[in-house]
């Protein structure tokens, strides 16, 4: 999110920043509503709930990068 600024933010376009399909943000979105680190205004945005947040993590993380899941190695029996 601190990538698009300010905010609020469509859901949609947080997961195109991230590459993933909007529904898999969607956890993660609800995880940090319930930590009372973002928030809900309308139904598909999502804001910072700290003033200037987005320029702190842009200052902390300056670069973007992006989770590539690692597959797990099958077990051998």
């Amino acid at each position: 999110m601190a990538e698009l600024g300010e905010g609020p933010h469509k859901s949609g376009d947080i997961a195109s920043v991230l590459g993933v399909d909007p529904n898999a943000v969607a956890t993660v979105r609800q995880q940090l509503i319930t930590k009372g680190m973002v928030w809900s205004m309308r139904h598909g945005e999502t804001a910072f709930t700290v003033p200037m947040f987005d320029q702190f993590m842009k200052r902390q993380m300056p670069l973007l990068e992006l989770h590539v899941p690692k597959r797990r190695k099958a077990e051998s029996n």
